[in-house]
């Protein structure tokens, strides 16, 4: 799905804050800091990539469903439940 950059500047916020995340998930890991807080953390980020993905998929599905004139266009449901599934 070709999505327009501008459609997606959301999800690009929140993977940036993911990325930070992450980095301090690796930090905490570094320092030696309890499992039971790495794990909440890695859950935490995990979610959130999972959502990021969702809305990714999300706005593909509207974008890719209206052609260039504003009409809607037929819309392959196996790549987006393909899509999906990979989220799962």
């Amino acid at each position: 799905m070709d999505i327009p950059q501008g459609e997606l500047a959301d999800v690009v916020k929140r993977l940036k804050r993911i990325e930070g995340q992450i980095g301090g998930i690796v930090k905490m890991i570094e320092d030696g800091r309890d499992c039971s807080a790495v794990v909440t953390q890695l859950a935490a980020a995990s979610k959130a990539l999972s959502k990021a993905g969702f809305a990714v998929v999300s706005t593909g599905m509207r974008y890719c469903s209206i052609n260039e004139d504003g009409e809607a266009r037929e819309v392959d449901l196996r790549e987006l439940e393909r899509l999906f599934l990979s989220l799962a």
